[in-house]
């Protein structure tokens, strides 16, 4: 069994990393085919690619590559309702247990654990052999929640960001406390991500969700992700239809900010083999006017 898992993820690195060099590969074509017709100069990696310009006459009749490159999610996608797992790190404060279990409110199919002394690969183990969708790890710092780690299974992707400005339930002035949280499935909206990082995420994200693709689906709740300056606002509202064409919206939290800071091919174990997409160093952010989601 360990060794059928372990050829499956070599199997799977291997496609992945061959989508992603044939998708390299057919940007730098349609940016050299775009600068040819229009006379604008060329980055210095395309501009400086031979090979590139030598196979160029032989790649004029090659469309340009449509594969995705989320096929961790192509093959149950729309089939199976998602099964997330929400745990934290071990012996979590009790304001990260609270957060944990409004998480798993948010997610109306996925279960919570308490992890006690459980270690990270037993963990894993576990979850892939329960055939759970997803982990999502929660940490904390001297009580505050500041990290939130989203792993794939069983092979990845893997994507980490940090909390800001978390306000549970109790935190929120209009949520109503006394009321129980709505679990139906919810409304999903995306609004910002307009690069190839910002898509990627708003994948991950949302097949943390079942879809809404039936009557006995239909629910009053909607979750907001808004992408402001590389920093995603997560709101969470119920909705209520007041006369023909008015909605009044109360918020029920949690309310929190989050900030990508990597994504890997692999899953959370960190002997996966998954290599990094992409990361936040201390350099990403020297250019003011970039926006990278």
């Amino acid at each position: 069994m360990l060794r059928r898992q372990a050829r499956e993820r070599r199997d799977y690195l291997h496609r992945r990393a061959l989508q992603l060099r044939d998708a390299s590969i057919a940007e730098k074509r349609a940016l050299l085919k775009k600068s040819l017709a229009t006379g604008k100069g060329l980055s210095k990696d395309v501009a400086e690619d031979k090979q590139l310009r030598k196979d160029y006459k032989y790649d004029e009749s090659l469309e340009a590559a449509q594969e995705s490159l989320d096929d961790e999610y192509a093959a149950l996608s729309g089939l199976i309702d998602p099964r997330p797992l929400v745990t934290t790190s071990r012996s979590p404060s009790t304001r990260l247990g609270t957060f944990s279990k409004e998480i798993r409110l948010m997610l109306p199919t996925s279960i919570r654990l308490n992890r006690g002394g459980l270690i990270l690969p037993n963990l894993v183990h576990s979850a892939k052999a329960a055939q759970l969708s997803d982990i999502i790890l929660l940490h904390e710092h001297r009580g505050t929640p500041t990290a939130m780690t989203i792993s794939h299974l069983p092979h990845g992707p893997t994507a980490s960001f940090s909390l800001h400005n978390v306000m549970l339930r109790a935190d929120i002035a209009q949520a109503d406390k006394a009321s129980k949280v709505s679990e139906a499935y919810p409304h999903l909206i995306f609004e910002g991500f307009t690069t190839k990082l910002g898509k990627r995420l708003v994948q991950i994200l949302k097949h943390l969700w079942p879809p809404r693709d039936g009557p006995h689906r239909v629910g009053n709740r909607v979750i907001t992700f808004k992408n402001n300056d590389d920093t995603i606002e997560v709101r969470h509202h119920v909705f209520v239809q007041t006369s023909y064409r008015e909605i009044e919206l109360a918020e029920v939290g949690p309310r929190f900010s989050m900030r990508p800071f990597e994504i890997r091919t692999g899953s959370i174990e960190k002997d996966s083999g998954g290599e990094k997409e992409w990361a936040l160093t201390q350099y990403t952010r020297t250019g003011r006017k970039k926006s990278y989601l």
